[in-house]
Parts: C-alpha cells; sequence; structure tokens
C-alpha cells in the first residue's frame, strides 16, 4: 500500500538547506509545535524548553545509530557513476540505487581506494540492486568513510560535513540517513531533561534511503530496516507503561522498532532483526504514547505513521498552522512534539 497523496505543499523557502550551527544558533534552539493528540491543541516554544512538556516518569527512547556517507563516485569503464547504499545485507553485500543510470547484473564499478562493486541481483525493490564489493568488514566501512559523501537532496545547496548529519549521541554505524528528530538534542538539554526525572534509553534501528529519485519513494509496506532493542531499553519501556508514564519516540525509526518488539503480552521483549512493519491510520500502538519528530513532505510516508497518533484532519491543521507559522522542513529544520498532554489516571 503506498502512501496517500496530501493537498498541503511546502513552500521552497521553507526548505532547511543549512544546518542550525550555521545560522547561529545551536542545535536546540530550532523552533517546536507541540500538538495535543487528542485534542489538537498546538503550542509554539523553542525545542530547548523541550522540558515544559514533558514531566517526571516520562521515558523519551531514542536512536544512536550513527550515519554513514553511503554516496560512492565510480566509474563503469570512463562513465560516472553514482551509488548510494540503502541497506546493509551482509558483510561484503549492499543493497544500493543506481543514480541516473541502468547497470544489468554482473556488471563491475570501479570505486576509489581500489574497491570494486559487483551488481549480483535485484534489490528488494525496484530501483534497488544489490551490490557485492571487493572488500568486507571493517576494509570495508574504513573505505566507506574514506571515500563516500553524504546523501544531498535537491534543497541542500552546500556540502555540508558529516559531522552535521549526526546527532550527539550517535555511536552505532549503520544508517545512510541522519535520524534526524535527534538532531536537535544538546548534551545540556539531555542532561536537564534528566535533571526532571524524564528517563532515557536508546536502541537502534539503521535507517535507509527515504527517496529514490525521480518522483520514486520506497514502499513503505515493505521497506525493511535492521533493528536492536537492548534488555535495558525493553526493561524502561515496560516499567514506564507499567508506572502510566508516557513512552516518547524520538523518531519515526523508533516506532518502528518499538512496535516491532511488542510481545502477544502487550510487552516490549529486548531483540534484534529487520523489520517492515508499516505504521498508518488505525495502527493500534501498543509501546509508545508520542512522538517527537520533523516536519514531513506530503508525499512522505511518515505522514501515514503520524496518523496512528492523532486524527489526520487534527494533522493537517497542525501543518497548516506549521506552513503559515513558517517552520523549517527537513532534516535541518524545525521539530514536531505529538504526545497526549492530559494525566493519565
Amino acid at each position: 500500500m503506498m502512501v496517500a497523496a496530501r493537498s498541503f505543499q511546502v513552500p521552497k523557502y521553507l526548505d532547511a538547506s543549512t544546518p542550525a550551527e550555521y545560522r547561529g544558533i545551536s542545535r536546540d534552539h530550532v523552533r517546536l509545535m507541540t500538538l495535543d493528540s487528542v485534542t489538537g491543541k498546538h503550542f509554539h516554544h523553542y525545542f530547548y524548553q523541550l522540558d515544559s512538556s514533558l514531566r517526571e516518569g516520562d521515558l523519551l527512547v531514542l536512536n544512536n545509530s550513527r550515519t554513514l556517507p553511503p554516496v560512492l563516485k565510480g566509474k563503469r569503464g570512463k562513465q560516472a557513476i553514482e551509488i548510494r547504499l540503502s541497506r546493509k545485507l551482509t558483510d561484503q553485500e549492499w543493497e544500493a540505487l543506481i543514480v541516473e543510470d541502468v547497470c544489468t547484473v554482473g556488471e563491475k564499478i570501479d570505486l576509489p581506494g581500489e574497491l570494486t562493486a559487483t551488481i549480483t541481483g535485484k534489490g528488494n525493490e525496484a530501483p534497488l540492486v544489490i551490490l557485492s564489493f571487493s572488500k568486507s568488514g571493517l576494509d570495508l566501512y574504513d573505505a566507506i568513510y574514506r571515500y563516500g559523501e553524504p546523501v544531498y537532496y535537491e534543497y541542500i545547496k552546500t556540502p555540508w560535513p558529516l559531522e552535521m548529519y549526526q546527532t550527539v549521541y550517535a555511536s552505532v554505524p549503520g544508517s545512510v540517513e541522519m535520524p534526524s528528530a535527534g538532531r536537535a538534542f544538546s548534551w545540556k538539554l539531555l542532561n536537564k531533561l534528566k535533571r526532571k526525572g524524564v528517563k532515557i534509553a536508546y536502541l537502534q534501528l539503521h535507517a535507509g534511503l527515504s527517496y529514490y529519485e525521480n518522483d520514486r519513494w520506497p514502499n513503505p509496506s515493505n521497506h525493511p530496516e535492521a533493528f536492536r532493542i537492548p534488555e535495558e531499553t525493553a526493561e524502561w519501556v515496560n516499567k514506564t507503561k507499567k508506572n502510566k508514564g508516557r513512552v516518547i519516540a524520538v523518531g519515526t525509526t523508533v516506532v518502528r522498532a518499538l512496535e516491532t518488539a511488542v510481545n502477544h503480552g502487550g510487552h516490549v521483549e529486548a531483540q534484534e532483526g529487520i523489520t517492515c512493519l508499516y505504521i498508518q491510520k488505525g495502527y493500534p500502538l501498543k509501546a509508545v504514547d508520542g512522538l517527537l519528530t520533523g516536519f514531513h513532505e506530503p508525499e512522505a510516508s511518515h505522514l501515514d505513521l503520524l496518523t496512528a497518533f492523532i486524527d489526520e484532519k487534527l494533522l493537517m491543521k497542525a501543518y497548516e498552522e506549521a506552513i503559515s507559522a513558517e517552520y523549517l522542513w527537513h532534516e535541518f529544520g524545525d521539530m514536531n512534539l505529538i504526545l497526549p498532554m492530559e494525566e493519565k489516571r
């Protein structure tokens, strides 16, 4: 099932093409719109004021996957080729997008550092292919970090360094696009939240490509991504639910991982694997109560997931308000918190 098109349009002047640090502010000084998921009532703040919307006993779950530089530029004969890695399959194989070109199985691409990639098959969905590299394990990661670049979509006008595509707490390499919902956090803010009694837990979900160029997006009902939920995180989620606290996912990646790990008894289990979970309107959320996320394009399947938290009419009304109030979109943009504001009884 593909995402339904929404009627709103984001003006190009609201595309955040520059990281906050290069706009003269710190990460946690981007703007924040908080939505009551029940009433749709919205509040305007700055991200460093996040603590005003949270309370003692809440749990924030963050994705500490670290972003790789997945764009590799090589040659097929004399022809320039751009590869965008999407998902690791084995120590030597990746699913990838070959940009603006058609390649066939068996073709070899020459890359910097005496690295080659051979197309061995079709990927999970078109237009992805499977690449087998001449190096594996740490040697392959070393080549990717030495010669790769971040993904720069059309609204990015400057080739920002890889560090701009990391959250401050990122520690486990694997994502090809930044889990951007957590980008606005600073250690100062995280410590401020801890002092208030908000618990912090981590998991990993390695984000794949979110866009395949030429108006092509991943099929949200068949988009596998690797995840890992540690024992401690599962315990904190279950304890928070038992104590009637709110579990707040920092990013749609965290929602997918936690909801995938819910067992028949309604508890989150520590586990690792691959998730293809597609969350949309009417999905019965069992692990997560609230969501901290960015603002999404009308074509993005992330909006389907948001409608599991809040009625779509209320969400679209809030998005219209965000456009009117000139909130910024994309990974360097402003933030949106969706959660029930009333105390649980």
